[in-house]
């Protein structure tokens, strides 16, 4: 595929893990294009996978009606459909085929006529996308994840709702931690990133906050945990990203998905912490994963709001004719950056963050 000098047809699509706010920019690319650009609008179903399997269907101004507030995405989302390594059935060992298929994507795109492809994802999707690009498919990508690691974009939509989600099962959490005396431990989604544990921590007010860029050490938590036993306070608050580890140990690993662009799915930390908390200290320890609720649920304001900003922004940058970058926001200000420098990255929270500086101050025990 060449090029295009201008785009008529657009494709619209959400990649990866479903969260807040995917809809609020699909109305948003749907509409702008339509209203102030007379373009086409089709909506790609299914992630990668509906391009791969060709199943597409145009979008009006009706079937965006009414989204806006709605959680995960009409146009339903797949995180198992890289089209550079697509799986396609199994051999005699019962292993895994893969195939390279992104020529059957070239060629669906060009039978529906489709000039540009809006992505609308996290890091994977944004990798997935940089190989299109690669292959002569222009597109132009959004930000999504409740993880905040998109790399050159100060924030991501989804994250603030996640934050709040999880503030309020920590507050929550706070009432029976008081009421039997336990150390709770609660853990969060965000991969090897600890914006969403960081966040909600401090807000909450947690006693202790592990993310996976600071590896913690056990005993130091211990002593924590104790010290505060004897000056009366009679419970502790933990908040731990699923990614957090030991100094000089490894991540727990829930299970391996090996179909999946991203195989490693983390989870269980809270648990093996719990128990080593119990064995150390004699005091009584419970934990709570969150799980899928993080992701689920209708937006919060700013999530809608900074949703319709990035899709109408991403309908301005193809109609300019400046595609293969992702909107990002950068001092406060939306932007672009070319897709090829976020693809494969991730954001992970540096030393010198400003609230984890914050936590610091007012006592927060980082695990070190």
């Amino acid at each position: 595929m060449t090029k295009p000098k201008k785009c008529r047809r657009i494709g619209v699509l959400t990649g990866g893990g479903d969260c807040p706010g995917l809809n609020a920019v699909i109305r948003a690319v749907t509409k702008s294009a339509i209203s102030d650009h007379g373009l086409e609008v089709w909506g790609v179903a299914d992630g990668f996978l509906g391009l791969i399997e060709n199943r597409m269907h145009r979008l009006d101004m009706g079937d965006v009606s009414n989204i806006l507030t709605r959680g995960g995405t009409i146009l339903g989302t797949c995180n198992k459909s890289d089209p550079s390594r697509y799986k396609v059935g199994t051999d005699d060992a019962g292993q895994a085929i893969y195939e390279d298929v992104i020529d059957t994507v070239l060629a669906n795109v060009e039978a529906r006529g489709l000039d540009c492809v809006v992505c609308i994802g996290g890091d994977g999707t944004m990798s997935g996308a940089s190989r299109l690009i690669e292959r002569g498919l222009p597109c132009v990508g959004v930000p999504k994840t409740i993880d905040n690691d998109i790399m050159h974009s100060e924030v991501t939509f989804g994250f603030h709702t996640a934050v709040q989600t999880a503030t309020d099962a920590l507050d929550r959490i706070h009432t029976t931690a008081a009421s039997h005396h336990r150390v709770m431990l609660v853990e969060m989604m965000g991969r090897n990133a600890g914006w969403l544990t960081l966040y909600a921590g401090t807000a909450s007010g947690a006693d202790v906050i592990l993310i996976p860029e600071i590896p913690y050490d056990i005993e130091h938590i211990c002593d924590y945990c104790v010290r505060r036993s004897k000056v009366g306070k009679a419970f502790t608050i933990i908040a731990v990203s699923e990614g957090a580890h030991p100094a000089g140990g490894k991540i727990t690993v829930k299970q391996m998905v090996e179909d999946s662009p991203d195989p490693i799915r983390l989870g269980g930390v809270s648990h093996v912490l719990t128990q080593q908390i119990s064995e150390r200290t004699d005091l009584e320890c419970r934990a709570t994963i969150l799980g899928h609720v993080q992701r689920g649920g209708t937006p919060c304001a700013y999530d809608r709001i900074l949703a319709t900003q990035f899709g109408h922004e991403a309908v301005e940058l193809l109609t300019k004719g400046t595609l293969n970058r992702l909107v990002v926001m950068q001092q406060s200000m939306i932007t672009s950056v070319p897709i090829s420098e976020v693809a494969d990255e991730q954001r992970r929270v540096p030393p010198d963050d400003p609230v984890l500086a914050a936590c610091r101050a007012v006592g927060t025990c980082t695990g070190i």
